[in-house]
């Protein structure tokens, strides 16, 4: 039966020989002294005989009260490929029972991790992403979508300084918030429209605006961004995780939208980050924002591994 990972070495010492990254041993004992891994968070499905068949290590911050995401879902080379998606999903539901028993408010989102970009070409990716799609599923994170991580390290070379726009901070979250409903208009972002759909475009951008808010950047950081003229062109919230720096959220208002906007703010965060000693930025996008993909390539920004992120409907 599922429950939480006791005898926690044979859980890390669970084997698969899929090409899907898992966590090591040592990188989970690691952030556990952090508390970023906990013993209720690490799931195990085990056998009669106690063999560890499935785990699963859910993640969160320091002072996370509840786990954030879902990192790390390996099933054992010795549990038939046709089952694996059923012991997965019954691993992850039985998580997600005990994480609402505990007060949290929906289940947290699975985060497939650095598949290569061509992995729907690779006979050995293929099954492997195909089985934790279907767990995903059946344990109700149905909202699937794939995301293109990109990175800038101070190797490459650093985005030319904003020439047309005006950056200025503004303490007032409010009006924070009433620049992030502007710049959602007409988004790309698959959470963001969906979001709105539900809940409409105010609780997005206040969802939004508290997630940065709790990040472990500083609020000091965020800019508005304006033509010298004064009417507002967009945002700029540099942020961080607890392992390195990144570009966090931008945006830029409908009405001015296509004039290169995107790329001096882009510009913006990136300079800041690395005058700020950053080693390493990195930034998301979803598969399907192509303007963005390509102002991240402009700026320097790699493509390094593609995501797929599964989240319960809003």
């Amino acid at each position: 039966m599922p429950g939480p990972g006791t005898e926690l070495d044979s859980v890390l010492a669970l084997s698969s020989s899929e090409p899907v990254w898992r966590l090591s041993a040592d990188a989970y004992r690691e952030e556990a002294a952090q508390r970023q891994y906990r013993p209720e968070w690490t799931w195990a499905a085990r056998d009669r005989d106690g063999r560890v068949l499935a785990r699963a290590l859910w993640w969160g911050q320091s002072d996370s009260a509840h786990p954030l995401a879902l990192d790390c879902l390996a099933v054992a080379d010795e549990v038939p490929p046709a089952e694996r998606a059923e012991l997965a999903a019954a691993l992850l539901e039985a998580g997600h029972r005990s994480f609402r028993e505990t007060g949290a408010q929906a289940p947290p989102l699975y985060n497939l991790l650095r598949l290569p970009g061509s992995w729907r070409d690779d006979p050995a990716f293929v099954p492997a992403v195909a089985w934790r799609q279907e767990a995903a599923r059946r344990a109700g994170l149905s909202v699937e979508v794939e995301r293109l991580q990109f990175e800038w390290t101070p190797a490459e070379r650093l985005p030319a300084a904003p020439e047309r726009l005006v950056f200025s901070p503004e303490p007032d979250d409010e009006v924070f918030l009433d620049a992030m409903m502007r710049v959602a208009e007409g988004s790309l972002d698959a959470h963001t429209v969906e979001s709105e759909a539900a809940t409409g475009r105010e609780a997005t951008a206040r969802e939004s605006l508290e997630f940065y808010l709790d990040r472990p950047g500083k609020r000091e950081w965020w800019r508005l961004a304006h033509t010298p003229d004064g009417a507002l062109a967009g945002l700029a919230i540099p942020s961080a995780t607890p392992y390195h720096r990144n570009v966090g959220y931008l945006g830029v208002v409908p009405e001015l939208r296509g004039r290169g906007y995107v790329s001096e703010i882009l510009a913006a965060i990136t300079r800041f980050q690395a005058e700020d000693g950053a080693d390493r930025v990195t930034a998301t996008t979803d598969l399907g924002n192509r303007p963005m993909a390509q102002a991240f390539t402009r700026a320097g920004f790699r493509n390094t591994e593609t995501r797929i992120n599964f989240s319960a409907p809003v």
